[in-house]
């Protein structure tokens, strides 16, 4: 529990220092930091497949984020340049394509390389499987990587730049808005699940999802949405208390917020729970060890994988 609680801390106060460095230096080190950890949850998510028996790309895998971060990067530069929503919808179908692309990459160079597939074939112990088959089967697996954690997770990039994101009445506002968004999208997850967590311990209860993850509870569950509606409510409060703020209030109601703050903290739930059943398959209780007290990159991140997705289009909907 130290662990937990020292890692916690940590992440906090590293998340506190990229807010400062963002609202006075640039927003490219939320980037960084972005891309740093899709590096880390892939690789992760690589060894949880070949647990289960998906044999992939494992170097590919771990590359993806940063090709995806480049792609990104440049879409963010055109849509400021332009301020043309379409530029940002081609960013994202060239997010799709690249992967496509490095998709065909890995199954011709399983093709290329045919006696060093064979080879792997008999290591294995695959049997009744071709060269071509086996290639194909890898570079399928490999490409899981690419959308989860690494395609989901990256629209985090979006919402750092979404001041320049030409998504509805925000945009048009002169304070920092992705700063806020950002916030919400870092907070729905923490709150949820350290308040899950707490209500769960305290009520306990029937379980949720007993043979998925046997230590989540209803009441747990419930516990968590509620004190994330009523944190968000706090949070809404105290940017509105901020004078540049005042124009995103008038176009941004708090029903609005919190209505996206409580189907954020269920799709948060969604994510860890689908987490779950990945390391189930595969056997294991953590992703990894990097984060003591906390596992792996991937069981950190499990919720905000869903969610920075999710945010980007709930914000977009309700500043139509």
């Amino acid at each position: 529990m130290k662990n937990r609680i020292y890692t916690s801390i940590a992440i906090v106060i590293t998340l506190v220092l990229l807010f400062v460095l963002k609202i006075y230096v640039s927003d490219y080190f939320f980037d960084a930091f972005f891309a740093i950890i899709a590096c880390i949850a892939a690789f992760e998510m690589s060894r949880l497949l070949t647990k289960i028996g998906k044999y992939n790309f494992q170097l590919v895998a771990i590359a993806f984020p940063t090709l995806l971060l480049v792609v990104n990067l440049v879409g963010v530069h055109f849509t400021t340049v332009t301020g043309d929503i379409f530029v940002f919808l081609y960013t994202i179908l060239a997010d799709i394509g690249v992967a496509i692309l490095m998709f065909l990459g890995v199954f011709l160079f399983g093709l290329c390389r045919k006696k060093k597939t064979l080879h792997e074939i008999g290591v294995r112990n695959l049997t009744n499987i071709s060269v071509a088959e086996f290639s194909i089967k890898k570079a399928l697996n490999t490409a899981i990587t690419f959308i989860y954690p690494a395609f989901l997770f990256l629209f985090f990039n979006f919402l750092n730049h979404f001041n320049i994101m030409p998504l509805g009445k925000l945009t048009d506002i002169g304070s920092n808005v992705s700063v806020f968004v950002l916030i919400t999208a870092l907070i729905i997850p923490m709150i949820t699940d350290t308040f899950a967590m707490l209500t769960g311990s305290l009520i306990g209860g029937k379980k949720l999802c007993p043979k998925i993850s046997p230590g989540k509870t209803i009441s747990g569950s419930i516990g968590g949405v509620l004190w994330c509606v009523l944190f968000g409510a706090c949070v809404y409060l105290i940017f509105g208390c901020i004078e540049s703020f005042a124009p995103f209030m008038e176009v941004f109601p708090i029903w609005a917020y919190l209505i996206i703050v409580f189907i954020g903290s269920c799709v948060a739930q969604g994510g860890d729970l689908f987490e779950s059943v990945i390391k189930r398959r595969a056997g294991v209780s953590d992703s990894g060890k990097i984060l003591p007290g906390h596992g792996g990159m991937l069981d950190r991140i499990d919720s905000y994988i869903f969610m920075s997705p999710y945010i980007l289009l709930a914000f977009w909907i309700f500043t139509l």
